[in-house]
């Protein structure tokens, strides 16, 4: 197909170079040129000065940018210049509401809008095992599910406009909680004596096991936190998530507070330290502090 890819960061550069890999024609835009021009060395896809350039003529546009105001000025921009009857694939993760405004946009000119966040982080989309969770157009969606395979180990339609986000929403609430709880695991074990690594072997086989322990154990327990998914990230998702909480009436005590740990983070430096970084606030804290 001929695709246009908007946003070539940590996520959306290795999402588009599986694209060209897998024989697409792609055309990728970055708000920094110079990462757009080494997206374009890497890869061998090509590269637009514009939004409106990258779009002119694409069947397909995909979107991997920051925010909803990122989602609207992009998919503005693009929808007069793709080809009649184009599909928008967004996987940024934004607000219910904005996916459900972009869809309306896009109907109106005979295009559809799929909002598909994802989930797997930087290693998922450089190794194409990202988990893609959509809303929108049923029939659309069938067209761009194989080339979403580029990338994909499992993807699902979840529902109308904005049932992706909303999905992306209980991914982001399920994380918050484990993240933290291993954390205090880590933290608890270290105070108790016992060598992390030794406590992982023996509960990571049971009822304890989840990714975040197989990935995040190890680098915890050694405060190493200088990669993954960001803490500025995760709290907007998590600002997200308490919106759409507080709009449809569900108590998230439990992420609200997690939401607070993040900021202290923030304030330790840690802005762009992975999410596993709230064992940073235990770390330097003594026993009965």
């Amino acid at each position: 197909m001929k695709i246009a890819f908007a946003g070539l960061g940590v996520m959306g550069g290795p999402m588009a170079g599986h694209l060209v890999k897998a024989g697409h024609a792609v055309t990728g835009f970055n708000r920094s040129p110079d990462k757009a021009r080494a997206w374009a060395d890497r890869t061998g896809g090509a590269l637009a000065a514009t939004v409106a350039e990258a779009a002119a003529g694409a069947e397909l546009l995909m979107l991997c940018v920051g925010n909803d105001d990122d989602v609207r000025q992009v998919t503005a921009e693009a929808l007069p210049h793709l080809a009649e009857g184009a599909v928008i694939v967004d996987h940024t993760t934004t607000s219910a509401t904005v996916a459900r405004e972009m869809a309306a946009l896009a109907g109106e000119g005979g295009r559809a809008f799929i909002d598909a966040p994802v989930s797997g982080g930087q290693a998922g989309a450089e190794s194409g095992q990202l988990t893609i969770m959509a809303g929108g157009d049923a029939a659309a969606f069938a067209r761009v599910e194989p080339v979403l395979a580029a990338y994909a180990k499992a993807m699902r339609l979840m529902g109308p406009s904005g049932a992706g986000q909303l999905t992306k929403m209980v991914n982001q609430i399920c994380i918050a909680g484990v993240v933290q709880g291993l954390a205090e695991a880590v933290h608890f074990a270290q105070n108790a004596g016992l060598e992390p690594e030794a406590v992982q072997a023996a509960i990571s086989k049971g009822a304890a096991q989840s990714w975040q322990m197989d990935n995040r154990w190890a680098t915890m327990s050694r405060g190493e936190f200088d990669f993954g998914f960001a803490v500025d990230w995760m709290r907007k998702d998590l600002g997200l998530v308490l919106d759409e909480a507080r709009a449809n009436g569900s108590h998230l005590a439990v992420t609200a507070l997690v939401d607070q740990f993040y900021s202290e983070v923030q304030a330790m430096g840690g802005n762009r330290w992975d999410t596993s970084s709230l064992a940073a606030r235990l770390q330097d804290r003594k026993p009965g502090e």
